[in-house]
């Protein structure tokens, strides 16, 4: 089932039953996040199921989801995917609330979380507003890493509070930039890779779209300390077999905002908010 929030110029699509997706973003009709043509139709309706294995099985849908950090496959303190079956691409309970609607995960046995991502419409973008809880018997240790996939084809501009990006995924290279006094510059390229950006005011943008967010200057965060995390990709002639042969669909772009790593009880919970708001004049 597809839930449908509009207000005014502004129109979101979200799956619940798709890992708690949002799917579409839509102003004044034209779409400005990316998703999977071939697997997805303009009503967003398409084959949901969950999806598990190695990273090149991942079945990406795009649009903006919630997935734990940090990432990797050394042991159960990392989370292996994408694919998840559970928080990426698994069936999400809705419940709406005049301009705001509540999707939650089933728990998850792998990390010992539940995942809540409330979206409230907003006058010129939305507000999402995460939650994961530690619904298992042990203590765990997490942070939230919300990712938004955008179209490929333009730059992205960043806030620094300081001047401190680094190398974080090289697939076929390190992302280029440039960094111009309080801001960070990734232009448009081919490439697969990622940049994480522990130097971050707490604000990204690329095209209509800025997305802004707190950063806990003593906070501890995945990634070499990376509040933002920018990803790029491009279709290549083979996957890589470096990354879990992932075979990238389209160029995109992924903003990725973290929380930071937080110790949890049983019981205990920690949260992430993040303002989206489109821009008139880029629209």
């Amino acid at each position: 089932m597809v839930t449908w929030l509009e207000r005014g110029d502004l129109r979101l699509g979200l799956v619940p039953e798709l890992g708690g997706r949002l799917l579409s973003l839509c102003h004044r009709g034209v779409e400005l996040l990316w998703r999977n043509a071939d697997l997805l139709d303009d009503d967003l309706r398409g084959e949901y199921a969950p999806n598990s294995g190695q990273m090149g099985d991942w079945v990406n849908y795009g649009g903006d989801k919630t997935w734990p950090a940090p990432q990797g496959w050394a042991g159960p303190d990392q989370w292996p995917g994408p694919p998840d079956p559970v928080l990426d691409s698994g069936p999400y309970s809705v419940a709406a609330d005049g301009d705001t609607v509540t999707m939650t995960s089933a728990p998850d046995p792998r990390t010992g979380l539940r995942f809540t991502r409330a979206i409230t419409l907003l006058d010129n973008g939305y507000r999402l507003d995460l939650r994961a809880e530690n619904i298992s018997s042990r203590q765990v240790r997490w942070a939230l890493w919300n990712v938004t996939q955008l179209p490929g084809g333009g730059p992205v501009t960043a806030g620094l509070r300081r001047p401190e990006v680094v190398a974080l995924v090289a697939g076929t290279g390190t992302p280029e930039y440039t960094v111009d006094g309080d801001r960070l510059v990734v232009p448009a390229q081919d490439v697969v890779g990622k940049l994480g950006v522990p130097g971050t005011a707490g604000w990204v943008t690329y095209g209509a779209l800025t997305l802004s967010f707190d950063v806990d200057p003593a906070g501890e965060y995945p990634d070499e300390g990376s509040p933002l995390e920018i990803w790029l990709e491009h279709p290549l002639p083979a996957p890589l077999a470096e990354l879990g042969d992932l075979d990238p669909p389209a160029r995109i772009v992924e903003l990725e905002v973290l929380g930071p790593l937080t110790t949890l009880a049983p019981g205990e919970a920690t949260g992430l908010s993040i303002r989206a708001e489109v821009r008139e004049d880029d629209v």
